[in-house]
């Protein structure tokens, strides 16, 4: 059961990466976010129980997913930001459908309320 459950899964985000763009590439949007450590718990909840699941609904959505930062490797981190929010759509126009809903316009505040700095960076990116 849990097999085949998988390969559908996998089967569906390959599906959605092959209806890509006309290269056959997805896109990801990677955004840098200042959570107000009180309020860490809360924006986790609302990602995973409210802002996740509206998400995944949309045409073209592959995944989310919400990083914690841990520590700088090589370099340095965008100052400020301890989360990193990763959202993964088949093509940018899917992506901006999907910012336009009446859902997004109701859950990203709810993400957005538990930020200390509105001014986070936003970095698209075409998968190779």
């Amino acid at each position: 059961m849990r097999r085949t459950y998988l390969k559908s899964v996998l089967g569906g985000a390959t599906l959605a990466i092959a209806q890509a763009a006309p290269d056959g590439h997805a896109i990801e949007l990677h955004v840098d976010l200042a959570v107000d450590p009180a309020k860490g718990r809360e924006m986790i909840d609302v990602f995973h129980k409210t802002f996740r699941p509206a998400a995944s609904r949309q045409p073209g959505f592959i995944d989310a997913k919400m990083l914690k930062f841990r520590a700088p490797k090589r370099g340095e981190a965008p100052p400020g930001a301890n989360y990193r929010f990763v959202l993964v759509f088949a093509t940018e126009e899917q992506r901006l459908a999907w910012v336009a809903t009446p859902v997004h316009q109701k859950t990203w505040p709810l993400i957005a309320n538990t930020l200390t700095n509105p001014n986070y960076t936003a970095l698209l990116y075409d998968l190779a």
